[in-house]
């Protein structure tokens, strides 16, 4: 009679820096204090369907004793955010039985993790969630893995552009990530001393950062001036930016082309700007302490949830400390956006960030 667990673990959705920590707290909790067996499933639900998985073990993975995983960025599990899972999702479910799994953690944005509750629910999956995303938008929780350090390298960005911004009189417009949610633009604005801030939670006028850059430069005699984007923010018609792959699929780009050209237009060619997108490179390098100690205590509480058999839940970060909520909850909420009468907000208005005008989009 079976009594040993066999546990799977999965990372779904884009990637972002500290998966590798969660996947390394969750082998070594599962295998040195239960003693159970842990398999990584590859390519999330791909993996399930093409029941692909490794043996993770804390020996596994360390290279003559040194332990790369804490701080690897991506995942070595490797990630898909694209393919039609409902339409296969009886071939995922009969991968988590093939697999003969008591439980999988499935690490993953809201948009994985609302998959992964649904697949769970059909096929009576014993599944845990831990929250990633750079854009910090799942519900109920604080922080999410990855979203601090990426606020860390968009800051690094912006400090390098001040100096070529000042040594040419110029306005560099960066657009960063953040489809529905502008935490990233407005973390990251804050802390690398942006001027303007503009998200997809509240509208802004070009007129008003145009006013903004002027002031700058009338008042205290600054000639250059850093904007903030958020690559979901809208247009002043209301309209997102995108383009179109050579998959033919629609992405989110070019909002900031768009503020830095009706910067240009509105102030009649008096003020000169140029565009940074930062791209995919908000996604990559070296977990920060926090995310690592984040990803960790995410990792093991994963563990001690499937120990407690309390199934259906994530873990979360509140209040400086991890709890669980209830994955039905966290879909009942949906996305978390940026709260227009945040702390935040009122910190960058107080600082004389322009962010926006009131009154803001609820």
């Amino acid at each position: 009679m079976k009594t040993r667990k066999r546990i799977g673990i999965l990372t779904s959705g884009g990637d972002c820096p500290g998966l590798n920590a969660v996947i390394r707290a969750v082998v070594s909790h599962a295998t040195l204090t239960y003693d159970w067996e842990v398999l990584g499933i590859v390519y999330a639900t791909q993996g399930l369907i093409e029941r692909k998985s490794v043996v993770l073990n804390v020996h596994g993975l360390d290279l003559r004793g040194i332990d790369p995983l804490l701080s690897a960025g991506g995942t070595i599990l490797g990630s898909i955010n694209k393919g039609d899972t409902e339409a296969n999702a009886d071939q995922v479910i009969a991968g988590y039985r093939d697999l003969g799994l008591d439980a999988l953690i499935g690490v993953g944005g809201d948009g994985s993790l609302a998959i992964l509750s649904q697949l769970a629910a059909k096929g009576n999956w014993n599944l845990v969630g831990v929250p990633k995303t750079i854009d910090n938008d799942v519900a109920l929780t604080e922080r999410s893995v990855g979203f601090d350090t990426a606020v860390n390298t968009i800051v690094d960005a912006l400090y390098r552009l001040t100096f070529t911004a000042a040594s040419h009189d110029r306005v560099m417009v960066v657009e960063v990530m953040g489809r529905d949610a502008g935490h990233l633009a407005l973390h990251a604005g804050i802390a690398g001393g942006a001027d303007c801030i503009l998200l997809p939670e509240i509208p802004y006028s070009i007129e008003n950062v145009c006013k903004k850059i002027s002031e700058l430069s009338d008042r205290w005699g600054r000639k250059f001036a850093i904007v903030v984007v958020a690559e979901g923010a809208k247009t002043s018609a209301g309209e997102s930016r995108y383009y179109t792959d050579s998959h033919g699929e629609l992405r989110l780009r070019g909002i900031g082309e768009y503020v830095a050209d009706e910067i240009c237009r509105v102030s009649g060619n008096s003020i000169e700007a140029r565009v940074t997108v930062l791209g995919h490179v908000q996604r990559g390098g070296v977990p920060s302490a926090f995310d690592r100690l984040l990803a960790t205590a995410f990792g093991k509480a994963a563990v001690d949830l499937i120990a407690e058999e309390r199934y259906g839940r994530m873990v979360a970060w509140q209040n400086g400390e991890v709890v669980s909520v209830s994955l039905d909850d966290v879909f009942h909420k949906g996305t978390q956006p940026v709260n227009p009468d945040s702390g935040l907000v009122h910190t960058a208005r107080a600082l004389g960030i322009y962010i926006g005008d009131l009154p803001a989009v609820k």
